[in-house]
């Protein structure tokens, strides 16, 4: 998962970019990268391996001149984690064009294969982010015998869209013209559209979440659509053009579950009440399920679950507890590089208040159980804190598929509920009892009020991939390229040649 942001403004852009970063860092901790551009100066760039805090000095943003730029977070999923995949990239011809992408190209190896033999383009990376900028660059030089005009970005963006197939939102500056945005035509990553007023002219925002939009005080327009393109050019004049061949809208319900901070609103719902909803539909099943419970306490493991959990307890009629506290400078567990550091960053992470376990029977809520590492590990804390019995609850369905669309789960085996039935869960992980959310409840949790969305994609619970291209010996070539030991060879191949001194 990653995140990316494009201003057109009157203003500097440079702070503004690096406060959307910053507010949206929960989305990719790997790195951080920031173009901009203007008459004057040129484009100006600044990228690299890290938290933005770490990746941007003043000197650095200092540097970064002109009132129009494009940024990006990120955490390996195509590629690897080393700076020469840190994004936005960059290809000069035609025009020069800077892009930074969220989420995950399923026809990567068909694309790269095509780009390098018959378009005639080089690849430098192994991310799919690189090909679908060459896909662009490509699908512009074809079109534009002189000036470039907003048609033949908009023709671009369609004949993109008819040979990348996946799920992607997606930022791109290209030189002199100003910036595009545009999203996969099932509309998987989000991406939303904002606008300010200044000086008599609008300012335009387009960011992965709303909440990035909040913070700079810009106003949140609408969702862009799925498969639509939206053009703001330097001068600020904006267009706007919707794909005929849009697919069916199946937003990620995973970004309502874990990914999205909870004060965004994506595609017109909510993400705080949607994790309210879930807490409601939660303790539902844990009523049907659990009739005769004995719980004395409500715990949820922090931070996305809180708000789940605080229904949970409300609608149980138990206490809501914060039994554990967390240790806000250690990186979220489940985007950890490797298992043996997600297993060393629970301890780090979190740390468990005696006096709220001691002697009593308790319920930890989670978002979700993915690997089981995690959970495992605080059960054990809870246990250690002096708790009688540890119930677990998940506020999702069980994990069972990968997710290729932008998530890092790609390795069946190594999620728990592959191959396992609940009990066998709740006996790996440590529980007195476990118990999931259904599907149907989550859907129900994550569809309310005014949206018009009536289906999500939810392959990492039902196996349902909605671009339908995902085939078993994708999952299977996935599995075997991206699996923890896989990436383990890829990360000690990588240090060993940045060991060889050159004589």
């Amino acid at each position: 998962m990653c995140g990316v942001v494009g201003i057109v403004s009157t203003d500097p852009v440079n702070q503004a970019l690096y406060d959307a970063l910053t507010v949206m860092q929960h989305r990719g901790q790997d790195a951080a990268g920031i173009v901009t551009w203007s008459d004057e100066y040129g484009l100006k760039q600044r990228k690299g391996n890290g938290l933005v805090r770490d990746v941007f000095h003043s000197r650095h943003m200092m540097s970064l001149l002109g009132h129009v730029g494009i940024g990006h977070v990120r955490y390996p999923t195509a590629g690897g984690s080393k700076s020469s995949e840190a994004q936005p990239f960059y290809v000069n011809s035609p025009y020069g064009i800077c892009l930074a992408h969220n989420g995950n190209l399923t026809n990567y190896d068909e694309l790269a294969a095509l780009l390098i033999g018959e378009d005639r383009r080089h690849l430098s990376t192994n991310s799919d982010s690189e090909v679908l900028l060459n896909v662009l660059a490509h699908e512009l030089q074809v079109r534009v015998k002189g000036n470039l005009t907003t048609r033949n970005v908009f023709d671009a963006i369609d004949a993109l869209h008819k040979r990348c197939k996946g799920g992607y939102a997606v930022v791109a500056l290209i030189v002199g013209f100003g910036i595009v945005a545009f999203r996969d035509p099932n509309g998987i990553r989000p991406l939303v559209l904002g606008e300010q007023e200044c000086l008599g002219r609008k300012n335009y925002m387009v960011a992965s979440e709303s909440v990035a939009l909040d913070i700079l005080q810009f106003s949140r327009v609408r969702d862009v659509n799925p498969g639509e393109c939206i053009i703001i050019e330097n001068g600020g004049d904006f267009h706007c053009h919707e794909y005929a061949g849009r697919a069916k809208h199946t937003p990620c319900i995973f970004e309502y579950v874990y990914f999205a901070r909870p004060d965004s609103i994506l595609d017109n719902l909510s993400v705080y009440k949607t994790r309210l909803r879930m807490g409601e539909e939660l303790a539902g099943k844990i009523v049907r399920e659990f009739p005769d419970h004995d719980i004395d306490v409500v715990i949820p493991i922090p931070d996305t679950s809180c708000t789940s959990a605080l229904q949970v307890a409300y609608h149980l009629g138990v206490k809501y507890r914060e039994g554990f506290i967390k240790n806000r400078y250690i990186g979220r567990t489940f985007i950890m590089p490797g298992q043996e550091e997600r297993k060393k960053s629970v301890r780090r992470k979190l740390n468990a208040i005696d006096l709220e376990f001691r002697n009593k029977n308790v319920l930890l809520v989670d978002d979700s159980i993915v690997r089981g590492t995690t959970s495992q590990q605080i059960i054990k804390l809870a246990r250690e804190a002096g708790a009688k019995k540890v119930y677990f609850a998940s506020a999702a369905p069980p994990v069972r598929y990968p997710n290729v669309y932008g998530i890092d789960m790609p390795a069946a085996s190594e999620l728990i509920a592959n191959g396992h039935s609940i009990e066998e869960i709740q006996e790996i992980i440590g529980a007195d009892r476990l118990i999931y959310q259904d599907l149907h409840g989550l859907i129900r949790s994550v569809r309310h009020d005014n949206s018009d969305i009536t289906e999500f994609d939810t392959s990492c619970f039902s196996g349902e991939y909605v671009t339908g291209d995902v085939t078993a010996g994708y999952l299977h070539d996935l599995e075997e390229r991206r699996n923890d030991a896989a990436k383990q060879i890829r990360e000690t191949r990588r240090d060993k040649e940045s060991n060889v001194v050159a004589f």
